[in-house]
């Protein structure tokens, strides 16, 4: 399967200005190839093809004096640039067809040299090297310092230079594993309820305190925005307040990201399945609770599982979102009325005493082994998953548990 590794790169201050010279040729052509489409669309001419879109944007482009800039940076760069527009429009055809299922995509936007978040990326076609020194060497860029915290298990086949919001430079490498990572065998299966107020309780009855890494930087989150709204708009104040903010925000993503690295990995090692419940999280972030859902990350953290579990050799299994895992009784099948949020144990006729979330546990567990199995009983395995776009891999000699049970801090 692939897997993405990233790593902190430090350019220095005149890699710094390449780089930025890469990201808005890069963005220029983007844009380009969009207002092309748009007005064929427009005009009701017919669609403009891939190869025709980089013949007029890139090849003929270079000759004219408004673009001749544009061979100031690599060609892959710029290539690549309409490999991400003609992505996208695929997606959103494919999304209005119905064949990506989903919520419905919405067409192309244009980028602006404002968005957040800014890459480029170079395929073996760029010649990009990691030299002997450690350096990554990118054509028309220079030898990056790069923060290696881990090796590459194979030849990259490309990399995502990414600038985020706090200033920060990352580069992201798609390598593709070559040796069989199948952990040994184990006899236990778990299914997990996730929550509010405990992250995951297991169906074993082990309950994860959740951290609520928003919550806690809270008060400092808090003072920052305070004194970014101090400031005035347009002056180089703001523009620092602005980084201090989004420094400060990364530092919550990362800290919650590292856990759920750990945590997910300590899960697939432990476990030969893991079945989770799959929630609307999408629907529970317009609720109340938004602030809540948002800080626990449970999109994030079941994706984890997914791909670890196709990379380990286990198991993995999603419970429809309908299933009455609260209500249903573990031990007779019986389904209660629904209960109030504020109810955390209940009584079945049958004479069993549930915590509700423990019972829930146990039900995603009994429905993942039904559905995951065929007509012999025999388990199934998923198929390949790829790690997603913004997920860097755990290495398996991380810590072998994170676990805190009730009252005990996770960190």
């Amino acid at each position: 399967m692939q897997l993405r590794y990233t790593f902190r790169v430090y350019p220095t201050p005149g890699q710094q200005i390449e780089l930025a010279r890469a990201f808005g040729c890069a963005r220029v052509v983007f844009n380009d190839g969009l207002r092309l489409r748009q007005q064929a669309w427009e005009a009701g001419e017919k669609y403009i093809s891939d190869g025709a879109l980089s013949r007029r944007l890139i090849t003929e482009a270079k000759l004219t004096p408004e673009r001749a800039w544009l061979g100031e940076v690599s060609a892959v760069v710029l290539q690549q640039a309409l490999a991400d527009l003609n992505t996208a429009y695929r997606n959103f055809f494919a999304s209005v067809t119905g064949k990506r299922k989903g919520r419905k995509l919405a067409p192309p936007r244009f980028r602006s040299r404002k968005d957040n978040r800014q890459a480029i990326r170079f395929t073996k076609n760029s010649r990009f090297k990691v030299l002997e020194n450690g350096r990554l060497r990118l054509p028309k860029i220079g030898d990056l310092v790069v923060r290696w915290s881990r090796s590459l298990p194979s030849e990259p086949s490309s990399v995502a230079i990414v600038k985020d919001a706090a200033g920060r430079y990352y580069a992201s490498f798609v390598v593709q594993t070559t040796q069989d990572e199948t952990l040994p065998p184990v006899g236990s299966e778990v299914g997990i309820d996730l929550g509010l107020t405990h992250f995951a309780v297991m169906s074993d009855g082990t309950k994860i305190a959740a951290p609520k890494f928003l919550r806690r930087a809270a008060r400092r989150l808090k003072r920052l925005q305070q004194a970014l709204g101090r400031t005035q708009k347009g002056s180089a104040n703001r523009k620092k307040a602005v980084v201090k903010v989004a420094r400060a925000h990364a530092r919550v993503a990362d800290i919650r990201r590292d856990w759920q690295h750990k945590l997910s990995t300590a899960i697939i090692r432990d476990n030969q399945a893991v079945y989770v419940e799959d929630l609307c999280v999408t629907g529970l972030g317009r609720t109340r609770l938004a602030k809540s859902v948002h800080d626990a990350g449970w999109a994030g953290f079941t994706a984890m599982l997914e791909y670890k579990a196709t990379r380990y050799g286990r198991t993995f299994g999603r419970v429809d979102r309908f299933f009455p895992s609260t209500r249903m009784c573990s031990a007779c099948g019986r389904i209660t009325e629904k209960m109030a949020l504020n109810v955390r144990t209940w009584d079945c006729p049958c004479g069993s005493h549930h915590d509700r979330d423990v019972n829930a546990a146990k039900n995603v567990l009994a429905a993942g082994q039904a559905d995951n199995s065929n007509d012999r009983g025999a388990q199934v395995r998923p198929g390949l998953v790829p790690a997603p776009r913004g997920e860097a891999v755990t290495h398996p000699d991380a810590a072998c548990s994170t676990r805190s049970v009730e009252g005990i801090s996770v960190l």
